[in-house]
């Protein structure tokens, strides 16, 4: 199905059961412990063999020799793959660098070898014996040591343009009243998910079969395939459950390779999972930022210029983090330059973690945003509503197909009672607490992809849904089943889902915030199709056919679903493929954060009070889960405002705190009563479900509003993240 035209009235639009707070239907699997995640297939493959991976115990160099006798004697060991031993492997299209290492060493912790095992202690214990000696070679770890010969960066498809510029920046800024020239730091971070990254593989011949744990099973499928100079068709991924993700399962990583190859030598099927350390310092990363703002305004407010550069690192030949990105859409203004400048680091690889861009984007803009309206005397609210736009601020000429970013900052405003704020900074106690409060507008884009799904009418009325479409634990499940449903003219409970297997069409997959929207706007085109079957199959007019309560009816007559089935039943396969519409107009999710914290006057301990995220983001296709996604990306932002760091050893290049005892995130008694608030939106020029992406969107400014808070509360101004009480202890105001 092609959609290149706004869309009309729908099936859809009925919201019989799209719309409506359904619990997942995958709950009770995963509340049992029976939801099978890739380690734990025992069903399909008994008796599996284990491996270990061992990781480069430098940053940068070569291996002079690796001593692999004593491992190969220790009992229980099947093989041991190098890549001396592997064959010709390829890299895969989505690595930065190879999976395998050997004999140069890209980074800390790349795999240089796996030991198989019979048991899981046999094979970690054999790989304490492999004897590796190392040449290191001088390495680049700090990227404010890089900053100043960092390159721009190159353009690609996921980055965009690296550079912008429209009007006059320079001579507008220096010309403007009222200036702010700041930079602010965000840190290296670790996706931190439960699940780690896991893979059982199991050969039949030339062909090959991962269960594994990855986001996006196509491009999984495609880069397992290419690096190990294999059609594509002998590859089968399956991943249908996924103990999250955030980015850091996009890709084919070590595991998945390490477990082919693992298999393949020892001739019996063998799961890997990496060790927690190895998550940290072998997969991605979200990387460091430098971002310079400068913002020139009138005395009314109104921003005549504003500038956003950023300097982050990767490895030769990587992409930088696009934390400029929203910059160039979010806030009005004649004269603009953006640019993204890429220091080559001989760090583990940086790449997408939750909503890259535009969450460390925000974290500097929104912050830059409230300290220019200090200086303006304005309201932090009122300042972002000044500069509202409803264009592309760099293609006045194309508009924005919805954006209610102003209503999100005033419906936040008037639900968190922003009226009875002082505005001046450290003014409000409760005891031995400073009081404050912070506000930051969130912006994420939507993004479209061709999603394809097949769905079956099978005999008795029942529909099944197939498409490789992943649940990184958003509630994929429920929404495919809800749209096939609504669709359909069954219940819910009528509708069987089959997500994650290379097998099943080539969906969008989950990430960037782009899957749902997608996904369903796939199954709506597969289920459109068996609509159409289904009616002819009826002698009915299908343009005429209205499908409802298990009945189709047309023309007068009423006929059940399942008479349409007969003994065989149906199938339609069809996926959804986009034209320009989003060419013509800019499609974006809007939102607002707004924070309450507690600053203890004596230690500088932050608590938060207080979270409301107000969202513009298309139709909620599921409230209750869309809630869910919200709250978990607001706890996110509280993860990132003032606790998450990768601690950066600069001299040898790796992670320190490369475990969930090191690298800390929030827990419940960090976070608070949270509230969301969905505005009524529709977004006809996004997809035939009229929907966008919301995950992400409410992470987006989090951060930001947590620092602006904290500023409020203290009156200090903490630029370089996370906001720890270090960062305060020595400017806090006197104790009475």
């Amino acid at each position: 199905m092609k959609f290149d035209q706004p869309a009309t009235t729908n099936p859809i639009d009925q919201l019989k059961v799209i719309g409506q707070p359904l619990d997942r239907i995958d709950g009770p699997m995963k509340t049992t412990g029976t939801a099978r995640y890739a380690y734990e297939r025992h069903d399909v493959a008994r008796n599996a063999a284990y491996g270990h991976v061992v990781g480069a115990a430098i940053a940068k160099g070569r291996i002079v020799s690796m001593d692999l006798r004593a491992a190969r004697a220790a009992p229980g060991v099947l093989a041991i793959v190098t890549a001396r031993n592997a064959g010709k492997l390829a890299k895969g299209k989505m690595n930065t660098a190879k999976l395998l290492g050997g004999p140069r060493i890209d980074h800390h912790h790349q795999a240089v070898a796996v030991v198989v095992a019979r048991s899981f202690e046999q094979a970690r214990a054999a790989a304490e014996l492999v004897q590796v000696r190392y040449a290191t070679a001088p390495g680049a770890f700090d990227l404010s040591a890089a900053r100043d010969g960092a390159p721009m960066a190159k353009a690609n498809e996921n980055s965009g343009p690296t550079h912008t510029a429209v009007g006059d920046f320079a001579g507008a800024f220096a010309k403007a009243p009222v200036q702010l020239d700041t930079t602010y730091t965000t840190p290296d971070q670790s996706h931190a998910m439960m699940e780690p990254h896991a893979t059982l593989a199991a050969w039949e011949g030339e062909k090959l079969t991962v269960w594994t744990s990855n986001q996006m099973i196509d491009w999984g499928a495609g880069d397992l395939a290419r690096t190990l100079n294999m059609k594509k068709e002998n590859v089968r991924l399956i991943s249908p459950f996924i103990g999250g993700g955030f980015g850091g399962k996009l890709f084919l990583r070590a595991d998945a390779v390490l477990a082919a190859l693992g298999a393949r030598a020892a001739g019996v099927p063998v799961k890997v999972a990496l060790q927690r350390p190895l998550i940290f310092n072998n997969t991605t990363h979200r990387p460091a930022t430098i971002q310079r703002l400068r913002i020139g305004c009138e005395q009314d407010g109104r921003i005549t210029a504003i500038g956003h550069e950023s300097w982050s690192g990767d490895l030769p030949d990587g992409q930088p983090e696009t934390a400029v990105n929203q910059t160039r859409l979010l806030y009005a203004g004649a004269n603009r330059m953006t640019a993204m400048r890429l220091a080559v680091l001989d760090l583990p690889e940086g790449n997408a973690m939750r909503a890259p861009g535009e969450a460390p984007g925000l974290m500097a803009l929104e912050m830059a945003i409230d300290e220019m309206a200090e200086r303006l005397g304005m309201d932090p609210v009122q300042f972002r509503v000044v500069n509202d736009t409803q264009v592309d601020p760099e293609k006045p000429s194309r508009r924005f197909s919805q954006r209610q970013l102003v209503q999100c900052l005033r419906t936040g405003a008037e639900r968190f009672g922003w009226a009875q704020r002082n505005p001046q900074p450290g003014q409000q106690r409760e005891g031995r607490w400073l009081i404050g409060t912070g506000v930051a507008a969130a912006l994420r884009n939507n993004l479209l992809q061709k999603s394809g799904a097949r769905v079956k009418l099978e005999p008795g009325g029942r529909v099944t849904v197939e498409t490789d479409m992943t649940d990184i634990g958003t509630g994929s499940y429920t929404i495919i089943a809800q749209t096939a449903a609504e669709m359909m003219g069954v219940t819910v409970q009528q509708v069987a889902v089959r997500l994650g297997d290379s097998s099943y069409p080539t969906s969008a997959g989950s990430g960037g915030q782009w899957g749902a929207n997608n996904s369903t706007s796939g199954v709506y085109a597969a289920c459109v199709k068996l609509r159409e079957q289904v009616a002819r199959q009826l002698g009915m007019d299908p343009a005429q056919a209205e499908f409802a309560d298990g009945q189709v009816t047309a023309g007068g007559r009423s006929v059940p679903l399942a008479d349409a089935a007969g003994s065989a039943g149906l199938v339609a396969e069809d996926a959804i493929e986009y034209g320009d519409l989003d060419k013509q107009y800019q499609q974006s999710t809007f939102g607002a954060h707004f924070v309450e914290v507690a600053v203890d006057a004596a230690t500088g301990e932050i608590r938060v009070r207080r979270m409301l995220a107000v969202c513009a983001a298309g139709r909620i296709l599921n409230p209750k889960s869309a809630r869910s996604q919200v709250i978990g990306t607001m706890t996110m932002g509280v993860g990132a405002a003032l606790m998450e760091e990768l601690a950066l050893d600069k001299r040898r290049g790796y992670f320190v705190n490369h475990d969930l005892a090191g690298y800390e995130v929030p827990v419940h008694a960090d976070i608070p009563h949270q509230d969301v608030i969905f505005l009524d939106e529709t977004d006809p020029i996004s997809s035939p479900m009229k929907a966008k992406g919301v995950g992400e969107l409410g992470l987006c400014g989090v951060a930001a509003a947590i620092a602006n808070a904290v500023h409020h509360a203290t009156g200090i101004r903490v630029r370089d993240y996370p906001v720890t009480l270090d960062k305060l202890l020595d400017r806090l105001p006197p104790v009475a």
